[in-house]
């Protein structure tokens, strides 16, 4: 298992000393924290890549059909 580049006992490694420091009751909720703020972060990155894009075909448009007025004067 390879996940980001951290093999399987690595991540074992990293939720026992979560486990330490958090402690078996308080690590569900952390667990929760941290999968909010991943979704969040995915939102926020699928909202930017898709305004991005709008913005590119819509200047795409503008300098097409700056073309084609030229186009039409000559």
């Amino acid at each position: 298992m390879d996940f980001l580049g951290i093999g399987g006992w690595e991540i074992f490694l990293i939720l026992l000393v979560a486990l330490l420091i958090y402690g078996p009751g308080r690590i569900v909720g952390v667990a929760r924290n941290v999968g909010k703020i991943v979704h969040t972060l995915k939102n926020a990155s699928s909202t930017i890549t898709t305004q991005i894009s709008k913005e590119l075909e819509e200047q795409e448009k503008s300098k097409t059909e700056k073309v084609d007025e030229v186009k039409k004067i000559a």
